[in-house]
């Protein structure tokens, strides 16, 4: 269990959160987030990369000199590997690049991860009706109240996503908004600090707790 303090909009301290998740053992934590997160980025992997062979590029059908008596090196196909504008050996083919990975190993691995990051994870009140209207200026300001760097990646989770919030964060490049039941592995372990409101916090213990 992870104690968690609570800001309000202006940065100040209002309360506690808890955070208690269950987690894989210490031994094989390391082994079983990696696997979910080289899962997540294969599966996220076209495949589509293509090229052509020699029986498949266009032309070269004729010899294009005799056998012998040239002096050239002999030839069979203007379309070889070896020539310019050939097919090419061994190249990229359509691929499916899916890993597979138990559904309960997925979550363990969704868990373990987050209560990984408790010492980056900053739980603040709900604050959509802060936002009277899109503002981004107001939260990049109460960032830095809450504590978070400006440079900084951040992964801001809610519960449910407010117009006025949406339309005020959509421009930050580095702020990510995702809601509780949509969190995923990579995010997770990508961003620097994770803002999470306490609605939101309430609802990943519920959702993903086994």
């Amino acid at each position: 269990m992870v104690n968690c303090i609570v800001k309000n909009w202006q940065g100040e301290n209002v309360g506690e959160a808890t955070l208690e998740l269950k987690v894989a053992r210490e031994e094989n934590a390391s082994h079983i987030v990696h696997r979910a997160l080289v899962r997540q980025m294969n599966n996220a992997r076209q495949g589509t990369a293509s090229s052509k062979t020699r029986a498949e590029v266009r032309g070269g059908g004729r010899k294009p000199w005799r056998q012998k008596g040239t002096g050239r090196a002999r030839a069979g196909s203007i379309r070889s590997p070896l020539w310019r504008g050939g097919g090419v050996i061994f190249g990229p083919k359509p691929k499916d690049f899916s890993v597979k990975m138990n559904r309960k190993e997925r979550r363990l691995a969704l868990r373990t991860a987050f209560t990984s990051r408790a010492e980056d994870l900053i739980v603040v009140e709900n604050f959509a009706e802060q936002l009277a209207r899109p503002k981004t200026k107001e939260v990049v300001t109460a960032l830095a109240r809450w504590g978070v760097e400006a440079e900084a990646k951040v992964l801001l989770i809610v519960t449910e996503i407010d117009e006025n919030v949406y339309l005020s964060v959509r421009n930050l490049s580095n702020l990510k908004l995702l809601k509780a039941t949509n969190l995923n592995i990579y995010d997770i372990l990508e961003a620097n600090k994770i803002v999470a409101t306490t609605d939101a916090l309430e609802q990943i213990q519920e959702v993903y707790r086994d």
